[in-house]
């Protein structure tokens, strides 16, 4: 009876450790990726006209620091900019001059994020 209640006290400690790691992680606190900042990432302004817009539909992303990493990453190809919904796992990406869409895909799977759709 003892040993009951003792694994039933055990048992509901670990899952709300669990929980209270979940929802920091999904706020973006604590970390998530591997980093322990959410300062956000600023937009980047092209330098001439935008000739071209695409959507990219993403899984993974959960949390500020994985928008950062995304944003950073794709603002760092010469002639692109982007905006991430991480409520919708959307990538919306504009460019100031030919880019395959390629690249675009490889720099968000490199980061260990997938990429659904187009």
């Amino acid at each position: 009876m003892i040993s009951n209640i003792v694994s039933i006290i055990v048992l509901i400690l670990i899952i709300s450790i669990a929980i209270s790691g979940s929802i920091k992680h999904f706020k973006g606190e604590g970390g998530c990726c591997g980093q322990s900042s959410t300062v956000k990432e600023p937009d980047k302004k092209l330098n001439n006209p935008v000739i071209g817009k695409r959507t990219f539909f993403v899984e993974g992303m959960h949390c500020e620091n994985c928008r950062n990493r995304v944003k950073r990453t794709i603002n760092s190809i010469d002639g692109a900019s982007c905006k991430v919904n991480l409520k919708k796992g959307r990538v919306d990406i504009e460019f100031d001059r030919e880019i395959d869409d390629d690249i675009f895909i490889k720099a968000i799977e490199n980061l260990d994020f997938h990429v659904v759709s187009q």
